[in-house]
């Protein structure tokens, strides 16, 4: 399902998109420091839910993010649920003074 997914992320708006074809799927909003990246939100176009949009969405963000050394804050119950749900991406999340965001 999620093969014909792709993923890219466009910093001028802040998002990462996902695209089936030619059409914008899904997005992840993010706001991002030198070290820290926050998830905001994310997205889903109705027509494309249960294709696993929003998975290659957190995925390709999680692992841009390992890949650029920065922590993660997830704002997004998407996101917050998928790293649960992920344990190899609960590193990942930022602690403050030793307690997870």
């Amino acid at each position: 399902m999620a093969d014909d997914v792709t993923v890219t992320d466009n910093p001028g708006e802040g998002q990462y998109e996902a695209r089936i074809g030619d059409a914008v799927a899904g997005t992840a909003q993010y706001m991002r420091s030198s070290e820290v990246i926050a998830f905001t939100h994310t997205e889903v176009d109705l027509a494309y839910e249960g294709r696993g949009v929003g998975s290659a969405l957190a995925r390709t963000a999680l692992d841009a993010a390992r890949e650029e050394g920065l922590k993660v804050v997830p704002v997004c119950p998407f996101f917050a649920s998928y790293i649960r749900k992920h344990t190899d991406y609960q590193d990942l999340v930022y602690e403050k003074d030793g307690d997870p965001a």
